[in-house]
């Protein structure tokens, strides 16, 4: 797998978009500075959801900037996407990795050290860890990390540790001082007024 930078991860999700043409924001917070997106489409069929990935896909393409699809193997493989994100339901890494190819990248949601340690066991290229804060873009019952909850994890894994959940520029450098190789967001951009505007301030905070 080729060398990615976490630095500033985006995750376009279409509902937190609420029916906002997401090509042009995610064009304008890649030139702010984000350097990975993930799309997450849970309202969207099967259809729809394609459709959407390929433009997508086709767009990063030309900017040079990894593309994810969340939860569905199916959508990345037929957009031609750089991998997947998998949650604790999803399908296991490992049987992701063999469907895609070993050349795409395979991330993986967890929230303990023992779901960390099994994705990573199973050839996961990368953990998102969260939430490290409160947030309110995804309806969730567990635990909040904290900066604390990265720097265990950064000490016992060897993949890298996306941090998401209630992240913004206030608090961004301080996570990635935890040990965290990236930040992944939502509301922090696509909630922006102005999305470059937005990513550029971030990406300020991540260069530490």
């Amino acid at each position: 797998m080729r060398r990615i930078d976490w630095s500033l991860y985006l995750v376009a999700d279409t509902e937190f978009a609420a029916g906002k043409d997401l090509l042009p924001r995610i064009r304008e917070a890649v030139l702010g500075g984000v350097t990975v997106v993930q799309l997450r489409a849970k309202d969207l069929g099967t259809r729809d959801f394609l459709e959407l990935a390929s433009r997508i896909s086709e767009q990063l393409g030309k900017l040079g900037v990894p593309f994810l699809i969340n939860d569905r193997v199916d959508i990345s493989l037929a957009c031609g996407a750089a991998g997947v994100h998998l949650g604790q339901d999803d399908m296991p890494p490992d049987r992701a990795k063999k469907l895609l190819g070993r050349s795409k990248i395979i991330g993986v949601s967890v929230n303990t050290l023992k779901e960390a340690r099994e994705a990573e066991r199973l050839g996961a290229d990368y953990v998102g860890l969260g939430p490290i804060y409160a947030t309110t873009t995804k309806n969730t019952d567990l635990p909040i990390v904290g900066s604390e909850g990265i720097r265990r994890m950064h000490k016992l894994i060897d993949i890298p540790i996306i941090a998401i959940g209630g992240i913004n520029a206030g608090n961004a450098a301080d996570v990635l001082r935890a040990g965290a190789a990236g930040v992944a967001v939502v509301s922090a951009i696509l909630g922006a007024a102005d999305a470059r505007k937005a990513a550029a301030e971030l990406k300020k905070r991540v260069l530490i």
